[in-house]
């Protein structure tokens, strides 16, 4: 079965657009993961080194351009509470980044398909 010349480049046109555009929101979610990873990574390391001070030791947090003394426990909290957040973050965008990669992978695949199905025509 032979498509006609303008349908063929219809669909053509359509899946490599769907093929860019998922290269593209890929590369996106990628450099969000990045971007997570490394917040999860400071705030790991603000975390460690604030399991160094003394339990006793008075805390502060930044607001603007003052910082308010706040309960240890209240830091560690927020601090818990953050990296958990980015988390299921990271972990949203992994699925996400997964399903950009089988589209991709699809779209290439059907591109392919119609190539081959193409030249075993002529």
């Amino acid at each position: 079965m032979s498509l006609s010349e303008d349908t063929l480049k219809k669909i053509l046109n359509q899946i490599q657009t769907q093929a860019v555009t998922s290269q593209r929101s890929l590369q996106v979610v990628r450099a969000q993961i990045a971007s997570k990873e490394k917040e999860r990574k400071i705030l790991q390391l603000t975390m460690r080194e604030l399991s160094t001070v003394p339990q006793d030791g008075r805390m502060y947090r930044g607001v603007g351009k003052m910082f308010v003394q706040q309960p240890r426990e209240e830091i560690d909290s927020t601090h818990a509470t953050q990296e958990k957040a980015l988390e299921e973050e990271i972990t949203s965008l992994g699925k996400k980044a997964k399903y950009l990669e089988k589209q991709f992978e699809e779209a290439n695949s059907q591109l392919k398909d119609i190539f081959h199905s193409q030249r075993r025509e002529q």
